[in-house]
């Protein structure tokens, strides 16, 4: 991929190969949504989505291609899209969620760094998704709760990450609580770096260092559409750990 530079992030188009995709995956998008409707999270505001957009390997959908081209990624074998769906008065408290939870996801826009898997109760983080780059295409032209990044979080988690598993051989990478090391870098990206508002609309994309912090805004727009702001999202996975902390 062309990397997204200092700031871990790029704003892509608008062109029309991306907005004749994402016209092409919006009926599929809003199938899979209503044949969902316990996908709901966060008292039915968000939709995870996840692998729920019916592309091909190679992103084609509903007879149009994957807008390789308008892109500054080299094609790659693509899993089924997640599609990420927010409604107006996101974020609202789901039954059983901690005030803490809840106060982190409506103060800090439920930042988060992808690849990280929380397993067991209290969860303990571990790297379990290691991929190559978050490629993010809106599929309406709603801007309402839209993405946020922290620019040069990337470099943050990445040296904080390293030294957390320093001494430790890379095939074990995968099997190692991070948690502590993933929280205390979290934390210094919200000091070190400035937290920037992404939205996009049909014809653009927004591509994101796979290591950058991330994560939604609250819902900030008046009313909104009756299907929600909708973006479908992919991750290509790497073939490991050692490849998703190292590589460019």
């Amino acid at each position: 991929m062309t990397d997204p530079g200092d700031a871990g992030w790029r704003r892509v188009g608008p062109d029309p190969r991306i907005a004749a995709w994402a016209e092409a995956a919006r009926p599929a998008a809003l199938a899979a949504v209503a044949a969902a409707p316990g996908g709901w999270r966060c008292g039915a505001t968000w939709f995870a989505g996840v692998d729920a957009l019916p592309n091909g390997p190679d992103g084609s959908i509903g007879g149009a291609p994957f807008p390789w081209d308008a892109l500054p990624l080299a094609p790659a074998v693509l899993h089924r899209g997640q599609v990420s769906v927010v409604r107006a008065g996101y974020p609202r408290p789901d039954p059983g969620e901690t005030e803490a939870a809840a106060r982190f996801r409506r103060d800090r826009d439920a930042a988060h760094l992808d690849g990280l898997i929380g397993e067991g109760r209290p969860p303990r983080r571990f790297i379990r998704e290691p991929h190559a780059w978050i490629l993010g295409i809106p599929l309406d032209a709603a801007e309402a709760s839209p993405l946020v990044v922290w620019e040069g979080s990337h470099a943050v988690l990445r040296e904080r990450l390293l030294a957390a598993l320093a001494g430790v051989p890379p095939d074990r990478w995968g099997e190692t609580d991070v948690t502590e090391a993933y929280v205390a870098a979290r934390a210094e990206a919200f000091r070190l770096c400035r937290r920037v508002v992404l939205r996009a609309r049909p014809g653009q994309a927004t591509l994101l260092h796979r290591l950058a912090l991330h994560g939604v805004a609250p819902w900030d727009g008046e009313g909104g559409p009756a299907d929600g702001r909708m973006i479908a999202y992919f991750r290509p996975l790497l073939p490991s750990v050692e490849a998703w902390l190292r590589g460019p």
